[in-house]
């Protein structure tokens, strides 16, 4: 699919550039035996690593449906952006290590110049990297690149207040300053693994997307047809860049199967029309109940059994509400 190969070339892209961007860092450390500085060169060692894990994994991802995957290969995406959550952590703690022991095992410091310039220059070269796998990354339904690239935007933050913190240590000389940037810098590392591992588990353990049946919400409602009378206990699993969504129909009950079943189909072309071949919708219909009629567009129904009040709002809730609460809830 060309939407599998776009995501792809993106992240080899940003491998490429990571990679330039880890040996520029080192060289600074090397220059400058700045242990704020390594902070920086080992998170680019993460990036690197964690660029090659998401970018075979989309390769992965991209690979059709077979026997033993029915639903795909997507979820790699999620396991590959919980590995780099945890890569980061890791470099996290490492870099707080370093920090603490260089408070009691102080080191001789130089060519902080050169240092600043390297850190500066990546930090932006970082942000550009983010900005455009995060744009890439929601454009394609990937959390592969939206995860890589607030990483890297993660990076770009903490980068400016690393120049900050070397630019002072330039000018005072306290050599504290380089440790206590590694503490700060570190800390902020380990609480953004943190919070990619929160959003990857929440997406294995399939949680309902708000904000994609928000959209799925807005798009019925804007082209609601009088006989489809509500849609319910909808859900949807994600799988890398594709949809699953399950949900019912109220239709009137005297409609035969075909027109059942075009029906069905009108609710489901339109849903796929938003979400091009990523959307994969099963729809079971439901017969219309004598409680409906006072909801029923349906002006000429010549079976309606109490007069009509007003159409019945779709809101997410009703929209979620499992067949149990649905009817509870009109009952």
């Amino acid at each position: 699919m060309k939407e599998d190969l776009i995501k792809q070339k993106v992240q080899g892209w940003i491998v490429s550039m990571s990679l330039l961007i880890l040996i520029g860092k080192f060289i600074a450390f090397f220059l400058t035996n700045s242990v704020g500085i390594l902070t920086d060169a080992m998170e680019s060692i993460v990036n690197v690593i964690a660029g090659l894990i998401s970018f075979l994994s989309l390769r992965y991802a991209a690979k059709p449906k077979d026997k033993e995957h029915p639903f795909g290969h997507g979820k790699i995406e999620l396991i590959s952006a919980s590995i780099e959550g945890l890569l980061i952590m890791i470099a996290g703690g490492m870099i707080i290590y370093e920090g603490i022991r260089r408070l009691f095992e102080p080191a001789t410091i130089g060519k902080l110049d050169i240092g600043i310039a390297v850190v500066a220059v990546a930090g932006l070269i970082n942000y550009v990297m983010g900005w455009y796998s995060i744009k890439m990354g929601k454009k394609y339904d990937s959390i592969a690149l939206v995860a890589g690239g607030k990483h890297l935007q993660s990076d770009t933050y903490s980068t400016i207040g690393l120049v900050t913190g070397l630019s002072l240590l330039y000018f005072t000389g306290l050599g504290w300053i380089d440790s206590a940037l590694a503490l700060i810098f570190g800390s902020i590392i380990v609480v953004t693994g943190i919070l990619i591992l929160r959003k990857t588990i929440a997406n294995l353990m399939d949680k309902a997307d708000g904000e994609v049946l928000r959209k799925m919400l807005g798009v019925i409602s804007a082209v609601r047809k009088p006989e489809w009378i509500d849609v319910h206990n909808m859900k949807v699993i994600k799988y890398g860049s594709y949809l699953f969504v399950d949900c019912d129909l109220t239709l009137p009950w005297f409609y035969n199967i075909e027109e059942g079943h075009n029906a069905c189909e009108e609710l489901r072309s339109l849903l796929s029309a938003k979400y091009s071949d990523r959307l994969l919708v099963t729809i079971h219909s439901d017969p219309c109940l004598e409680k409906h009629c006072e909801h029923c567009l349906m002006a000429d129904c010549k079976y309606r059994k109490t007069q009509y009040i007003a159409a019945l709002n779709l809101t997410l809730e009703e929209l979620t509400a499992s067949d149990e609460e649905h009817n509870e809830k009109h009952s």
